[in-house]
């Protein structure tokens, strides 16, 4: 049997320790998520198309550096895979005794799968790539500046 590296504490939800490759926790949709380079997420939905390459700007900790309450200059890189929906969740209401009703309501939410390419400790001002903005962000801002164009 071969040895292998154990983090310390060991025990019974010890993990193997694989090579170090630079990680990060970002924010998007409400939700942190601990990523490394070519992690597959599904996301809430963002106003992107497949293809494009997004890059979301709200890092809270890359490697050993933890931000306050951001990384200044650090970003996630990722292309878009697809937009998806996902699993149905079924919500079953019954009212008992006297009234006798019932109604079901079925919901899938619309979600983007994205890849993650890249996670940048710093330089994330300069790459040109576009931000990742969720489409209640992308409305309000599209609701905004169509007061602002037709004042011109």
């Amino acid at each position: 049997m071969a040895h292998e590296l154990l983090p310390p504490g060991g025990g019974r939800r010890a993990r193997v320790m694989k090579e170090e490759q630079m990680f990060a926790v970002m924010k998007t949709g409400g939700k942190q998520y601990r990523v490394t380079a070519g992690d597959v997420l599904r996301l809430e939905k963002l106003a992107a198309n497949a293809g494009e390459t997004i890059q979301f700007n709200e890092v809270l900790v890359v490697g050993d550096t933890i931000g306050a309450p951001l990384v200044a200059g650090a970003a996630v890189q990722a292309t878009v895979i697809d937009q998806i929906k996902g699993d149905k969740t079924i919500n079953f209401v019954r009212r008992r005794r006297k009234h006798s009703s019932k109604r079901t309501k079925g919901h899938r939410q619309q979600l983007t799968l994205v890849r993650i390419t890249e996670v940048l400790a710093s330089g994330a001002d300069a790459t040109g790539v576009k931000p990742a903005i969720g489409t209640a962000a992308q409305r309000v801002a599209d609701h905004n500046a169509a007061p602002a164009a037709a004042a011109e």
